[in-house]
């Protein structure tokens, strides 16, 4: 008798499933899959992440066929890719423009889950398998950008290891560990080569399957932020779901085909996107005896880059200030045993602050802003999840987070100057602000009753 999932099968799919669970994954996770009926526009870019990590993987795999992990040979190797192996030019394109692409959609994908309150229970889980995607795709994007040996890998990679060595007692031999040699070198580029290409993979990959499943088994949110699995029909079915195969593999086939031709235009007319995707020094052998004018990362960095840039001496300061005045409201408005923990904790920060490198605390603040968001389920206190029912001032504030965000993200491209560095500041203040003052702001306002049934309009 066939259970739940599992279908009875003759023939070759009879005797597959017999051995392996094939059509009960497939109805499981697809055919009998109910996701709500309501998706919209921001619910495309989850498919096309997975299938640009596929693009990534492919391209990849093509490009070690002639690639050489060397660094006499690297940069040579890529010339020979783009120059003389048949529609190499094109591949390497695909796997460049790839990259930014994958951060355009992820950013995308997370800011959708931001909006419509998709990490909180119970997804929790879902979001923070989320992040360690996204940890992971920084990690591989860096290791990755070395590896054409052209300038700005060089000498960027140079600088961001160059950052562990601000870590006080650990940071200058972490930093030999992580390079393999007292400069960025051939062993340097071996290593980075084989997390790029091995390491990194397995672990997103690894990743990317517990994000699926772990969402598969709470089950999709949706734009009106209700939970379809608490009404059902007599035979165990979501009111408010549909399959997601056929409905919504063939919603996710036109958002592919767009991506496509969007994907397409950029590799044929603009790969290098003005310098965005791929940088002109890149274009020139790495020389480790001259320095290029400007050192910056790539454009899905330069957020972050920002902060780190903007962390000086006197924004040391301005920090410390900060932590104490947190100290003190934790002390006056503490509860529990949180009540003198949190003001010691502040009044150690502070401490090893005055004892520290701002290099240190730039580092700090730069993880802190990735770190942050892990933390976003239990921070958010609202009693609804979707933007839609939340108060005028909420999506205020969430669109000033964007914009902050976008600032940083433009000011890291920029050379240094007292005004973009006052600015960047700014900013970061204002982006640990919207965080740290979550389990307050989000509990104020006037809130609009959720409907009990999503809200569906069929095109």
């Amino acid at each position: 008798m066939a259970t739940e999932h599992e279908v009875e099968t003759t023939g070759l799919l009879g005797w597959i499933d017999r051995r392996f669970p094939l059509t009960s994954t497939w109805k499981k996770h697809v055919s009998e899959y109910y996701a709500p009926k309501n998706f919209n526009f921001w619910y495309f870019f989850g498919s096309l992440a997975l299938l640009v990590l596929v693009n990534q993987i492919v391209t990849g795999i093509f490009l070690t066929m002639n690639y050489k992990p060397d660094a006499t040979l690297a940069f040579a190797s890529v010339e020979y890719i783009m120059r003389d192996v048949p529609w190499g030019w094109l591949i390497r394109y695909m796997h460049s423009t790839g990259a930014s692409m994958f951060f355009v959609v992820v950013y995308l994908h997370m800011f959708r889950g931001l909006l419509y309150g998709s990490y909180r229970k119970p997804r929790e889980l879902v979001w923070v398998f989320g992040c360690a995607i996204f940890l992971c795709l920084m990690a591989e994007a860096f290791f990755g950008y070395l590896l054409p040996w052209g300038q700005m890998s060089f000498w960027g990679a140079q600088v961001i290891v160059n950052l562990f060595s601000a870590i006080p007692f650990i940071g200058p031999d972490l930093s030999l560990w992580i390079r393999g040699d007292y400069v960025v070198s051939d062993v340097t580029l071996n290593r980075f080569f084989a997390f790029h290409v091995i390491a990194i993979p397995l672990v997103l990959i690894g990743l990317v399957v517990a994000h699926l499943v772990a969402l598969h088994e709470v089950g999709s949110n949706n734009p009106d932020g209700i939970e379809i699995k608490a009404k059902k029909d007599a035979k165990g079915i979501p009111l408010d779901g549909i399959p997601f195969h056929p409905y919504y593999s063939v919603h996710d086939f036109l958002g592919v085909c767009v991506f496509l031709m969007i994907f397409a235009a950029i590799i044929f007319l603009a790969p290098e996107m003005g310098g965005y995707f791929l940088e002109a020094n890149n274009f020139i052998p790495a020389n480790p005896l001259q320095t290029p004018p400007e050192i910056a990362p790539v454009w899905y960095f330069t957020a972050f880059y920002a902060m780190l840039r903007a962390t000086t001496d006197p924004f040391k300061i301005v920090l410390m200030i900060v932590i104490a005045l947190l100290g003190v409201l934790a002390l006056v408005r503490g509860r529990g045993k949180w009540r003198l923990g949190l003001p010691v904790l502040a009044v150690l920060v502070i401490l090893a602050m005055y004892f520290t490198q701002s290099k240190f605390w730039g580092v700090v603040v730069m993880g802190g802003a990735v770190v942050s968001l892990f933390f976003l389920p239990w921070l958010d206190r609202s009693p609804v999840k979707s933007i839609r029912y939340r108060p005028l001032f909420h999506k205020v504030f969430y669109g000033i987070f964007v914009l902050i965000f976008l600032t940083l993200g433009f000011l890291g491209t920029r050379p240094v100057s007292p005004a973009a560095t006052l600015i960047a500041q700014i900013c970061a203040i204002i982006y640990f602000a919207f965080f740290l003052g979550m389990p307050f702001w989000t509990r104020l306002g006037k809130f609009k009753q959720p409907p009990e049934r999503v809200q569906f309009k069929p095109h």
